[in-house]
């Protein structure tokens, strides 16, 4: 799995009639997209300080051998019973709420993570119906068994003739 299929969003999703495609300033336009998309993704999230903040929380990290997919997940200070995890369609969802903890009164100054998140990973060719989870010190551990029978990444369609 690329780390560009991680990234939250995608300026190239939306479908551009045939006559745009061929216009010069529309190309133009899609290629200083692409350009500066390139550029960002480059980056490893809290690399610099413009790529920090909650892009990316919680932090994962994302490990693959011949029979499963596991991704682990940091939430520090938070128990199982405030994040939630699901799988749908190939898409793993981590969502919770980080409870604001500091006592009213006083000045201070906080560089803490609260509020709530969601997290979704695109997965292929796992077996949706055995996925495990445990949440251990703050780390969040699932575990997926690849599937026995992988979805065809490309599927070929004959073309008849008449």
């Amino acid at each position: 799995m690329a780390i560009r299929d991680l990234i939250p969003w995608s300026r190239n999703q939306e479908v551009t009639s045939a006559r745009a495609s061929y216009d010069p300033f529309m190309t133009l336009h899609r290629e200083m997209n692409r350009l500066f998309d390139d550029v960002f993704r480059s980056f490893e999230p809290g690399q610099t300080p413009l790529m920090e903040g909650r892009f990316g929380w919680p932090r994962i990290e994302l490990g693959e051998t011949d029979k499963a997919v596991t991704v682990s997940a940091e939430l520090p200070g938070m128990t199982e019973k405030d994040v939630q995890v699901e799988i749908a369609n190939g898409t793993l969802t981590i969502r919770g709420e980080k409870k604001n903890e500091r006592a009213n009164g006083g000045k201070y100054v906080t560089e803490r993570y609260y509020g709530s998140f969601q997290r979704q990973i695109p997965l292929d060719d796992v077996d949706e119906d055995k996925a495990e989870a445990s949440f251990r010190n703050g780390v969040l551990t699932i575990s997926l068994p690849k599937s026995a029978n992988p979805r065809a990444g490309v599927k070929r369609i004959a073309i008849s003739t008449q």
